[in-house]
């Protein structure tokens, strides 16, 4: 599961396909929530903490400390798209809008 967690008016413009938007900056508990308050508050199911999470930003370091919080709130495998946003588009990787 690709999870950008730049916030909402970063991620509505442009982001990676497939990617969920959890903005961590101004969500910094997200994953810490209950899976009902979870869906309370994004309107979408909370990812289950059995499936692979990989997580971007605009250059890594929102997406660092968003693995950080997945890895203490239990998700088992968890990663990083270290160049993130900037790196994708550099590399000329297709966008949603």
């Amino acid at each position: 599961l690709l999870i950008d967690v730049r916030e909402s008016h970063e991620y509505k413009p442009s982001h990676i396909p497939t990617a969920i938007n959890i903005p961590i900056s101004s969500q910094p508990d997200a994953l810490l929530l209950s899976p009902e308050d979870f869906e309370d508050r994004f309107g979408f199911e909370k990812p289950d903490v059995e499936r692979e999470v990989v997580f971007y930003c605009k250059a890594g370091v929102r997406s660092r400390f968003a693995a950080d919080v997945a890895k203490r709130a239990g998700f088992r495998s968890v990663g990083e798209y270290p160049g993130s946003w900037v790196d994708w588009v550099g590399r000329g990787g297709k966008e949603e809008r």
